[in-house]
C-alpha cells in the first residue's frame, strides 16, 4: 500500500539513514525500533507526510486515510472527549458538526447543503461513528461517564489515550503510532494488541515494550547503521536474526582478513627474489583488490548503559510490614485496608489497572504520602532507594547540570569518580553538562538510576521504571536487577519486564489484593486464563453490573428454570423492540435520502425527524446491550444445568 524507495534523511553532516527501500503491505504490522536519536520518529513523520525526506520518495495511493498518533496533548483542551476521538475522521466530523449547526440555527434552511452533508455522513457510516469511538475510548480505559467532559479534566496520560483513540476511531487504512503504549495499563495494552491484530491495513508502531512488540509484530523495521533493515517476524525473531547476520558478516570478514594475511606472507617472503618477483607482484595486486572490497562492519547506533546496584549491607529478614493501610481522595477510596509483609529477597511486582492505588501505596511506604488509616514499618537495617514515576520532580534546581545533581549525592568524591558513574549511564563528555530541565524522559530516568547506584540501597522501590527508557536501557536494567542481591518492590505494566524479574505477584483490583508467591507466568497459569485479558475483564464487569441491577430490582426467582423462562420472554420483547426501532430508523433515513424531501421541508420538520432518529439509535444501542446480557445469562444457566 505504501512504497518507500531510496529514502534518506540528514541534518547538516548528521546522516540518520540513507538508501532505505521497503513496502508496507495490507494486514502486516511493523515494529519500528532503534536507539534514541537514530531517526525512528523522523521516519514515521516522513511516512505520515509531515516531513520531507532529503532524498528518495514515499509513494502513497490517493484517498488513503492515515491514522496517526500525535503527541500534542493540549491542542484540544476545551473540546469534548468523545468529540476529540471522533475527529480522527475530519471529513465526517466536520459534516456532523455543520449539520448540528444547521439544525440548531434559526436561519433559512439550505436543503441542498443538508442533503450533501447527509450523503457524506452515510458514506462514512457516520451514525455508527459515535458508538465506535465510545467503544475505543472504553477499551483504552476511559469509562462512559467521562466521554462528555472536556479534555482539560484529564491528566496528561489520559489525554494521550484520547489522542490514540482519535487515531484508531477514524476508520483509517493505515496506522502510524509513536509509542502508543506510553501511559497505558496492562488491560489497555491487551485491548490495543487485539485491536491491532484485527486491523486490516498496515500498522507501523514505535514501542519500547518488548512483549507488546512480540505480540503484534509480523515484521521489524530496524533503524541502525544509518539505514533501515526489514526483518520478518516479531522482536524475538529480530534479535536472533540480527545477531546471526552480524556473526555471519564477522566470520566473512575474518576469513578474508586471514586470506589477505596469507598472501601478504608470500609477498614479504619472496618480494626480493628475482625468480618470485612476478608472483609476488601478482599477489600484491590481489591483496589490494581484496582489501578494497573488504568493508569494515559499521558501528551500531545502539548504546547500552551499564546499570549497577550493589547493596551496602544485607537487611533483616523482614523488610517491610504493611497493616490495614487505607487511602481515599475525596469520595474515591483507592486502598481498602492493605496487609502485606515483604521479606528479604522478594522481587515483588505490584500490578493492576491505572487508578487502582499502586503508586499511592508506594508513596505511602516511602513516606511521600500519609495514609488515612493503618501503618507501615521498615525492618531492621533496611535502606530503601526510591524511583518515583514522576522522578523529574526530584530535580529541585532544573538549571543545574546532570553532573551538579549527581555530585550532591557523593560529597568528597573526586570529579573522576563522578564522571565515571555518569559515563556508566551514557552521560559522557559534554552530555554530563546537560541542564536538568533539558533532559529527555529517558535521560532523566538514567540519571536517577545513577543516583541509586551511588546510594547503594538494599531495597529498591521502583514505580514504572521502564516508562521512558528505550529497549536497550530496559534490557540493561533487567540484567542489573537480576544481579541485585537485595529486595525489589516495583510497579510495572511491562509484562516482559515483570516476567523476567518477579518471584512474587501482588495484584490490586476492586475486589481486593491477590498475593501470589511465584513468577508472572506461573501466576497467569494459576488463574486458569490470562485474567488480564481485556475481554475477560469486560465480561466480568458486565456480569457484575447485571448482578447489581438484579439485586436492586425484583427478588430473583427460586429456580433456574423459572429464571430461564423469564429471560427468554424478556429476550423476545427486546428483539421485537429492536426490530420496530430499526424499521422506523430505516423509514426516516429513506426520507432523508430523497432529494425532493428537502425542497418542501421546513427546518423544524427536519429537526424533529433528526431528533427522533438519534433517540431511536440510542434506544437500539441500549436494547442490543441488554440482549447480549440476556444471552450471556441464558448461556450460563444452561451450562450450570
Amino acid at each position: 500500500m505504501i512504497s518507500v524507495s531510496s529514502l534518506g534523511k540528514w541534518y547538516g553532516d548528521q546522516t540518520l539513514f540513507t538508501g532505505v527501500s521497503f513496502q508496507l503491505n495490507r494486514g502486516e504490522r511493523y515494529g519500528l525500533i532503534g536507539a534514541n536519536g537514530s531517526g525512528k520518529t523522523t521516519l514515521l513523520n516522513i511516512l505520515a507526510g509531515d516531513l520531507e525526506p532529503s532524498e528518495g520518495s514515499v509513494s502513497t495511493p490517493k484517498q488513503l486515510k492515515l491514522g496517526v498518533l500525535r503527541q500534542d496533548q493540549f491542542i484540544f483542551d476545551e473540546a469534548e472527549i468523545l468529540g476529540v476521538a471522533m475527529m480522527g475522521n475530519p471529513e465526517l466530523w466536520e459534516a456532523l458538526a455543520e449539520k448540528e449547526e444547521m439544525l440548531a440555527s434559526d436561519d433559512a434552511f439550505d436543503a441542498d447543503r443538508f442533503f450533501q452533508l447527509e450523503e457524506t455522513i452515510e458514506r462514512h457510516d457516520g451514525y455508527a461513528a459515535e458508538s465506535r469511538a465510545a467503544e475505543i475510548l472504553e477499551g483504552l480505559g476511559l469509562p462512559t461517564e467521562v466521554h462528555r467532559r472536556p479534555m482539560s479534566t484529564l491528566s496528561g496520560g489520559f489525554k494521550l489515550r484520547v489522542l490514540l483513540a482519535q487515531a484508531l476511531a477514524g476508520s483509517p487504512d493505515v496506522l502510524l503510532l509513536d509509542e502508543p503504549t506510553n501511559h497505558l495499563d496492562i488491560l489497555s495494552i491487551r485491548w490495543l494488541e487485539k485491536f491491532l491484530r484485527d486491523f486490516a491495513g498496515p500498522v507501523v508502531v514505535i514501542s519500547h515494550d518488548h512483549r507488546f512488540l512480540d505480540n503484534i509484530s509480523t515484521h521489524i523495521l530496524d533503524v541502525d547503521y544509518q539505514t533501515v533493515t526489514l526483518y520478518r517476524g516479531n522482536y524475538d525473531d529480530f534479535l536472533r536474526g540480527k545477531e546471526s547476520e552480524r556473526e555471519r558478516r564477522e566470520k566473512e570478514i575474518a576469513s578474508r582478513e586471514k586470506e589477505i594475511a596469507h598472501h601478504q606472507q608470500f609477498v614479504d617472503r619472496f618480494r626480493a627474489k628475482a625468480s618470485k618477483a612476478r608472483q609476488a607482484q601478482s599477489k600484491l595486486r590481489l591483496i589490494e583488490k581484496k582489501a578494497d572490497s573488504l568493508e569494515a562492519l559499521p558501528v551500531s547506533s545502539r548504546r547500552y548503559p551499564r546499570f549497577r546496584f550493589e547493596p551496602r549491607r544485607h537487611s533483616g529478614r523482614e523488610v517491610l510490614r504493611i497493616e490495614g493501610v487505607r487511602k481515599a481522595f475525596g469520595d474515591n477510596e483507592v486502598l481498602h485496608g492493605v496487609d502485606l509483609t515483604v521479606n528479604r529477597g522478594d522481587r515483588m511486582a505490584i500490578m493492576g489497572p491505572n487508578g487502582i492505588g499502586k503508586s499511592t501505596l508506594l508513596k505511602i511506604v516511602m513516606g511521600e504520602l500519609d495514609a488515612d488509616a493503618g501503618e507501615t514499618e521498615w525492618g531492621y537495617e533496611t535502606h530503601p532507594g526510591y524511583f518515583a514515576q514522576d522522578h523529574q520532580e526530584q530535580f529541585e534546581s532544573p538549571d543545574h547540570t546532570a553532573q551538579d545533581w549527581i555530585s550532591g549525592f557523593c560529597p568528597g568524591r573526586t570529579i573522576g569518580y563522578i564522571r565515571g558513574e555518569l559515563g556508566r549511564v551514557l552521560f559522557s563528555g559534554d552530555e554530563a553538562e546537560k541542564k536538568l530541565e533539558a533532559l529527555s524522559g529517558g535521560e532523566a530516568a538514567r540519571l536517577v538510576f545513577c543516583r541509586l547506584a551511588i546510594e547503594r540501597p538494599n531495597v529498591l522501590v521502583l514505580d514504572e521504571p521502564t516508562n521512558h527508557l528505550d529497549l536497550e536501557s530496559i534490557e540493561a536494567l533487567v540484567e542489573a536487577l537480576l544481579e541485585f542481591d537485595g529486595t525489589l518492590i516495583f510497579v510495572s505494566h511491562d509484562r516482559w519486564f515483570v516476567s523476567r524479574l518477579a518471584n512474587r505477584i501482588v495484584e490490586i483490583s476492586t475486589e481486593g489484593i491477590r498475593d501470589y508467591q511465584g513468577s508472572y507466568e506461573a501466576y497467569v497459569h494459576e488463574c486458569g486464563d490470562d485474567h488480564l485479558d481485556v475481554d475477560t475483564v469486560v465480561l466480568k464487569a458486565r456480569t457484575q453490573k447485571r448482578e447489581k441491577k438484579g439485586s436492586s430490582g425484583e427478588e430473583s426467582k427460586s429456580g433456574d428454570a423459572d429464571r430461564s423462562r423469564e429471560l427468554a420472554g424478556r429476550r423476545n420483547e427486546v428483539m421485537a423492540r429492536i426490530e420496530t426501532a430499526e424499521s422506523r430508523i430505516e423509514s426516516i433515513e429513506s426520507v432523508f435520502a430523497d432529494p425532493e424531501f428537502y425542497e418542501g421541508a421546513a427546518a423544524e420538520e427536519v429537526r424533529v425527524l433528526e431528533s427522533e432518529r438519534n433517540a431511536l439509535l440510542a434506544e437500539v444501542e441500549d436494547l442490543v446491550a441488554e440482549w447480549e446480557q440476556i444471552e450471556e445469562e441464558l448461556e450460563r444457566l444452561s451450562s450450570d444445568g
